[in-house]
């Protein structure tokens, strides 16, 4: 009797083992993405958000009208014109931007809407965190969607790279704006201030 019993228990048991572990894979199967498109996403659109929002905090306020030439964005409005992309490509693919961000399809009022300084780093910010907030819920069967970008079909993932390229660019107009008003991109200069360093410890 005593035996029966513990062979019971036992059987009980590797039943309910099984049971946890077949809960447990199938968990594990589901939180892990087939893909590492997403995070490859989060972390480009993470690195080129340094650099932009490092190089706006390093333009003077009195430079931030600056432009190159009459009917030319000015460096504020570039900066605008980046948040602004940053909501509108994701919408048009299919993904609101957050009730509070205030966002307007109308870009010329979105990029005129200040000269602040400090509030145009903050729309900035808020944009950056939409599209990593966007990234974050992607699942891979969502970038496979098909999804019409200014009149190509495209997949969701491919409308993602647009918004990088776009980043990318404006990145490099935002440098060469930079450059022209005798600023020197924090990276830049913190490269330059180490090569000096190590050429004076050099000499010594």
């Amino acid at each position: 009797m005593n035996t029966h019993r513990i062979i019971l228990r036992h059987a009980l048991l590797l039943t309910l083992v099984a049971g946890l572990c077949a809960v447990v894979a199938a968990q594990d199967k589901s939180a892990s993405p087939a893909s590492g498109f997403q995070s490859e996403l989060s972390a480009q659109v993470g690195q080129v958000q340094k650099q932009i929002m490092d190089l706006e905090a390093a333009i003077p306020q009195a430079k931030v009208e600056w432009r190159p030439g009459e009917g030319v964005r000015s460096i504020g409005e570039v900066y605008l014109h980046i948040a602004f992309a940053n909501y509108f490509i994701p919408k048009l693919i299919g993904f609101e931007p957050p009730a509070d961000a205030g966002f307007s399809m109308d870009g010329k009022k979105w990029e005129g809407q200040t000269t602040d300084k400090a509030k145009i780093a903050s729309i900035m910010k808020s944009s950056f965190d939409n599209i990593l907030a966007i990234a974050a819920k992607l699942s891979n069967a969502d970038l496979e969607k098909k999804v019409n970008l200014f009149g190509t079909e495209m997949t969701t993932r491919a409308a993602f790279m647009v918004c990088l390229s776009h980043l990318h660019e404006h990145l490099g107009q935002s440098i060469a704006y930079a450059r022209m008003n005798g600023v020197v991109p924090p990276w830049t200069a913190e490269q330059q201030k180490a090569e000096s360093d190590t050429m004076k410890k050099m000499k010594k």
